[in-house]
């Protein structure tokens, strides 16, 4: 099995990129989802995709650390990169990928254990050997959580509100120590002081991790990302479907402020979407 390397500093891996996706095209089935697309996610920053219902993101969004391969007739043609090695190379093991890039999904989902266990327990099949108390704290604290459950820790994950539910789970991501974040619409399920405190969460956590988010939010991608990708659909050719693209990928103050293509222009002004 290929193990996944820390990135190297070559001529043909620039350290910069977390993530380089080289004309990338996802079906189901038969049915092309999303097709053609080519960007590279910088490391230590959030990128924000986003675009209307149905455009493909969040099928991206999955691709990344190989969610899709749970969904029976999906597949990629293309490649991803990280660290300079294919995610989809035929020795790779998509148990290793997600440990190194991890997910936080729209709706809380804590484990049905303690809040202390749903840190340790993701940590302790991984093999982490170290002080387990002192890695529930911190990524707690990284979560911004720790001082709303610090004092009932033997309690269920489900006591907590939603807000504090889904810091929960990003602490659950922290703990293994992943290189990346992917976050799909993490605060959908929120309501606005929630979702203000995962936001403030991002900012902290760009420190320490690459972090991916697809948010309907475009309010939210201006206040939380560095780079934006823009995707759309368009209509299959003699079909009934649509099949997503990326549009634009660029900083978000360019995309939201002075985009290069129309239909970037159109929908971040709320023409369409």
């Amino acid at each position: 099995m290929t193990t996944l390397q820390q990135p190297q500093a070559t001529e043909s891996h620039n350290t910069d990129v977390a993530l380089s996706l080289q004309n990338v095209t996802i079906s189901y089935g038969n049915f092309e989802a999303v097709k053609n697309v080519y960007c590279e996610i910088p490391r230590g920053k959030v990128t924000a995709f986003i675009g209307p219902s149905g455009c493909g993101k969040s099928t991206v969004l999955r691709s990344l650390n190989r969610m899709n391969d749970l969904i029976e007739g999906c597949s990629l043609k293309g490649s991803i990169l990280f660290g300079g090695v294919d995610l989809y190379g035929a020795k790779i093991d998509p148990v290793e990928v997600r440990r190194r890039i991890g997910m936080v999904f729209q709706q809380p989902n804590p484990f049905p254990k303690s809040i202390y266990e749903n840190i340790a327990f993701g940590a302790r099949i991984n093999g982490y050997t170290g002080d387990m108390d002192e890695l529930v704290e911190r990524s707690l604290r990284q979560a911004a959580v720790w001082d709303e459950c610090k004092d009932k820790l033997n309690e269920s994950g489900y006591s907590l509100s939603g807000g504090q539910q889904q810091r929960l789970c990003i602490a659950r991501t922290i703990a293994i120590q992943p290189e990346v974040i992917l976050m799909d619409e993490p605060c959908s399920a929120l309501d606005p002081i929630s979702t203000l405190k995962i936001e403030e969460t991002m900012h902290e956590l760009k420190k320490s991790f690459t972090i991916v988010i697809v948010t309907h939010n475009m309010q939210q991608a201006v206040r939380v990302s560095d780079m934006t990708a823009f995707f759309n659909a368009e209509a299959v050719e003699g079909g009934t479907g649509k099949v997503g693209y990326l549009v634009e990928f660029n900083d978000t103050d360019k995309i939201f402020n002075a985009p290069q293509q129309q239909a970037t222009q159109d929908y971040v002004s709320g023409r369409f979407g």
